[in-house]
């Protein structure tokens, strides 16, 4: 597959003329080192999982820095994570040279932690997720936006086992003591049956005979490297209970079909999972077009114990907020539109639009269709591009 442009290129430039280093964040396979090398092509590179580089800069690290010619790519660095208090001492030798640390880690929680202790106001940092819709049109609820993946596509079910085993022996057990790598696999699956579900960690529990404390632990892990998203609720005083709990979906869509045995396009259709899927699929590339945008991620549901319940709520600036129905349909009806217009009348203190994200044909641009008062239909695509207008505006 030819190399496609990342849209955050345009965020990592900004970053790189403004701060001695840049910390790359995202899933693992998600293009990070490729990215770098492609921008930052004279700098030399280390992978800091390779044990005789590890070997070196655990035998004298500064003396390891110190015989660096920034720029410099050091991948993979939560390996590693005690170099942060030299790769500080460095720059501050020379603060005004910037772009000169490109490092680039898996592990969000435990990274920025590193980040937050030793390299405060010195790194800028940018989460990278795979490739997105607005990059290539390959990009589908089936495949997924792995690079790889896209790059054989027909391989995708062989490519996603390597990935969980090597996800299950090198991140998992690397910030977690999980044991039982079987169970935490066989949670996996459990979790992907239940996407776009209220969490329910309990009823998560007794099918795999482990304790609710134990699936909060497995989540965290998962939500550590950006292998899920958690959706919370949209919390405002609309005169009615609430529910609180989040919603959790795959970062990958291309990751819940392999997790529940989805391999071709015609078996997805026929999937009682079908919804969640696609539901899960635009949520991610409402993500990734956030971050891609140097927006930070913030994307809601809404549910009250009336029952009625929205997808998504997307705030788009100067007291406005996109309110999304997803389907799974090619052909968006008046009904689909019927609870955002119920909840737009509950809201006073934004102005809103509602809009139906359906799935329209493949390689086809559907504009807007007004299939209820105040309510028109949309595909992902051209949702998207709807988004950065109003967020431009």
């Amino acid at each position: 597959m030819r190399n496609i442009p990342r849209l955050l290129q345009v965020e990592i430039s900004k970053a790189a003329k403004h701060f001695p280093a840049i910390l790359l964040t995202g899933p693992r396979r998600s293009g990070k080192t490729t990215i770098l090398r492609k921008m930052f092509p004279r700098a030399q590179y280390f992978l800091l999982e390779d044990p005789d580089i590890i070997d070196r800069v655990r035998t004298d690290p500064r003396r390891f820095l110190e015989q660096l010619k920034p720029p410099v790519i050091l991948d993979e660095i939560q390996n590693v994570p005690e170099l942060f208090n030299y790769v500080r001492t460095m720059i501050d030798k020379d603060v005004k040279r910037k772009g000169q640390w490109l490092l680039t880690g898996s592990q969000e929680a435990p990274l920025m932690r590193r980040v937050t202790e030793s390299m405060a106001g010195r790194v800028a940092i940018v989460e990278l997720w795979p490739l997105s819709r607005r990059e290539t049109d390959r990009v589908s609820p089936l495949v997924g936006g792995f690079p790889e993946v896209l790059a054989a596509a027909k391989n995708k079910q062989m490519w996603f086992r390597s990935y969980l085993q090597t996800y299950l022996e090198r991140d998992v057990r690397g910030i977690s003591d999980i044991r039982d790598l079987s169970a935490f696999r066989r949670f996996l699956s459990v979790l992907a049956s239940r996407s776009g579900q209220v969490l329910n960690k309990t009823d998560m529990a007794a099918p795999l005979g482990v304790s609710v404390p134990t699936i909060t632990q497995w989540l965290s892990v998962l939500e550590i490297t950006a292998q899920i998203i958690i959706v919370p609720p949209f919390f405002e005083n609309f005169g009615k209970r609430l529910i609180k709990s989040p919603k959790v979906y795959f970062t990958d869509s291309g990751m819940a079909c392999h997790l529940l045995g989805i391999e071709t396009q015609a078996a997805l259709d026929k999937s009682p999972f079908l919804g969640a899927i696609y539901e899960g699929f635009v949520l991610s590339e409402l993500i990734k077009n956030q971050i891609n945008q140097g927006r930070r991620k913030e994307v809601y549901y809404f549910r009250d114990e009336q029952g009625l319940e929205i997808d998504f709520i997307v705030p788009l600036g100067n007291a406005q907020l996109a309110l999304l129905e997803v389907k799974a349909s090619r052909t968006p009806r008046p009904e689909m539109a019927v609870k955002l217009a119920q909840l737009a009348k509950k809201i006073d203190k934004y102005s809103t639009i509602g809009r139906v994200v359906y799935w329209p044909k493949a390689k086809t641009k559907e504009g807007l269709r007004a299939i209820y008062p105040d309510v028109e239909a949309i595909g992902c695509d051209e949702l998207l591009h709807q988004i950065n207008a109003f967020a431009q505006n």
